[in-house]
């Protein structure tokens, strides 16, 4: 039996569930943009794909907010600028990707939130995502409105105009081997989807700021143990846990107790690494924090 359902007999936010449930896995355009002013900034956005490989086209869409109809910075830069950086989303950064989505204030550098680099690009002004496997520099030909209220989208039409390929995802033709640039892409609600191994879920943030990467500490930073994507899960937390909280959490945890006690820092670090591998961040860090309360 089907459910059959007229678009405008249910909510725009409950009909986005559906379209973004429904059409997938969508590939992820990671879009650089640089402000007026030249303030750098990075979000990105499912609605997307390559439509022509002569001249070369990407085409992504930033919709308007469906929970209140405001548009998004990369909107408004691209209109103003007509430049944009597409830079493809693999494993290896997805946890950072997700950090940039958050809802930062205007003029908040994503780049620094999510922990990612700043690469100067060759023709536009725009900086690329050095720890993206593949970078597009685009100039924008054309933005098409599709609607004023909630949900609709904004077609913005680039044009690559360089492209750079990390020589690590070649295989020994030169062509882009599936199995290295291990590519991920969107699914709906918090699902994504591995290329090469299958569903994985991230919280996504919508209604907190996460600290962000840029207020790790440098000793965590500088760690050869944490990856990118467990320093943004440690960035997608709203707030570190207080004292108390983290001298209850050892008290309650006779393993972390062991851990503690003793004087190896790598010990400690590496059982904090076990809680981000099960998605809990915030154990993550009172297991950090816990030698410096």
């Amino acid at each position: 039996m089907m459910v059959s359902i007229s678009p405008k007999e249910i909510s725009p936010l409950k009909l986005q569930g559906f379209l973004q449930s429904s059409v997938g896995p969508r590939p992820i355009a990671f879009a650089s943009t640089m402000d007026k002013n030249g303030n750098p900034n990075l979000s990105p956005f499912s609605f997307f794909n390559v439509f022509s490989a002569n001249p070369p086209i990407l085409v992504f869409s930033p919709a308007r907010r469906v929970r209140d109809n405001s548009i998004k910075h990369t909107l408004i830069n691209s209109e103003d600028t007509k430049e944009v950086v597409i830079n493809v989303v693999n494993y290896d950064i997805v946890q950072q990707m997700s950090l940039s989505s958050t809802e930062y204030p205007e003029g908040v550098n994503e780049f620094l939130k999510s922990g990612l680099t700043m690469l100067p690009s060759e023709v536009v002004k725009p900086f690329r995502v050095a720890e993206s496997p593949v970078q597009f520099e685009c100039k924008v030909n054309q933005i098409i409105s599709l609607g004023t209220e909630g949900g609709a989208g904004n077609l913005i039409i680039c044009e690559v105009v360089k492209l750079h390929i990390d020589e690590s995802v070649l295989d020994e033709n030169g062509n882009i081997d599936q199995h290295k640039i291990d590519l991920v892409s969107r699914m709906g609600a918090n699902w994504y989807s591995r290329a090469n191994q299958g569903l994985f879920e991230i919280p996504k943030p919508l209604t907190t700021l996460g600290i962000g990467v840029d207020n790790i500490p440098e000793f965590i930073k500088e760690s050869p143990i944490f990856s990118g994507n467990d320093l943004g899960m440690l960035g997608n937390v709203e707030s570190l846990p207080t004292t108390e909280e983290i001298n209850i959490f050892v008290k309650e945890n006779i393993h972390v107790k062991g851990v503690l006690s003793s004087a190896d820092e790598e010990k400690v670090q590496l059982k904090a690494k076990e809680f981000l591998n099960k998605q809990d961040a915030l154990s993550a860090w009172k297991v950090l924090l816990a030698k410096r309360v």
